[in-house]
């Protein structure tokens, strides 16, 4: 496969789903692969950690925010996620080091309220593909899953039932793929611990 970046990803997705006389909207349809792609995918290539600082307790998040995979306050200590009316009423009119958080929108909301930065590793949102960023850490990692995603936009908006079924098969399987050597990276010399009162 020779996909290296934005212009042979969309040459490609144009061959595969034999429909090149519509390579004017592939822009519009590698977007909604790419929406959709950020809905599902949690790996470690998406992970990133920044400092957020807070304001009466209340922090932006980056734009480029997804999901949170660990808050840390201050002092480095984790603090846990809560619904916000657990948050609320938990924490009403106290102040002091946050132990836990809830996200609003583009807001984190930490409590008790404190104006410290926090520490947050994140799932951030894929980099855009576009004539001027051509490339990006999944592409160069795993084409073959931005390759089927966009085969599988171009023969939904065509209604190819049948070309929209394999091309989500494929990239079932290549998304798999990503998946089984993201936990392999992170956890495959992990050593198995067993719990409980050693004999």
């Amino acid at each position: 496969m020779t996909i290296s970046d934005y212009a042979s990803l969309l040459v490609d997705a144009g061959e595969y789903s034999g429909r090149e006389d519509i390579a004017h909207i592939y822009p519009r349809l590698l977007g909604l692969a790419e929406l959709k792609l950020n809905r599902g995918l949690r790996v470690a290539d998406m992970e990133v950690t920044d400092e957020i600082s807070l304001v009466d307790g209340d922090g932006t998040l980056p734009p480029d925010f997804l999901e949170a995979r660990e808050v840390k306050n201050a002092a480095g200590i984790p603090i846990r996620a809560v619904s916000l009316q657990q948050l609320t009423n938990s924490y009403m009119g106290r102040s002091g080091i946050p132990t836990g958080y809830a996200i609003v929108g583009s807001t984190l909301k930490a409590r008790p309220i404190n104006d410290q930065d926090l520490t947050v590793t994140y799932y951030a949102r894929i980099p855009a593909l576009t004539p001027s960023h051509p490339t990006n850490w999944l592409l160069e990692k795993a084409a073959d899953v931005y390759l089927y995603a966009v085969v599988n936009e171009i023969a939904i908006w065509a209604k190819d039932v049948e070309g929209a079924s394999a091309a989500q098969q494929l990239l079932m399987m290549a998304l798999s793929g990503l998946k089984i050597e993201d936990e392999r990276s992170r956890w495959g010399n992990a050593q198995l611990v067993v719990g409980g009162v050693t004999p």
